[in-house]
């Protein structure tokens, strides 16, 4: 299968197709729940562009950087620092 598994838009693409990376079909109840949950994230209202990203940066650095190099990282960018229950939600069974 030629289909990119590296990038933000790779999942995107796969659920659209209903395919996973190895080829196989993704289940329906997989998809629709997926789909639910997705629709109902669409309506929510936003607290701000900086929040969500934010955010994004703690959820997605954490699986890439040291505790302490994304905490410095969010203070040097002028986020605040990362807040206890972070630490302990991304980092605690490293």
């Amino acid at each position: 299968m030629s289909t990119t598994t590296t990038g933000a838009d790779a999942i995107d693409i796969a659920i659209a197709q209903g395919i996973d990376f190895d080829g196989s079909p993704i289940p329906q109840a997989k998809l629709d729940l997926y789909h639910k949950v997705m629709g109902l994230e669409a309506g929510r209202q936003r607290s701000g562009v900086s929040n969500t990203m934010r955010s994004r940066i703690v959820r997605i650095g954490a699986k890439h950087l040291p505790l302490e190099e994304l905490n410095q990282s969010l203070v040097a960018a002028n986020f605040a620092a990362l807040k206890e229950k972070e630490v302990a939600f991304y980092y605690g069974s490293k």
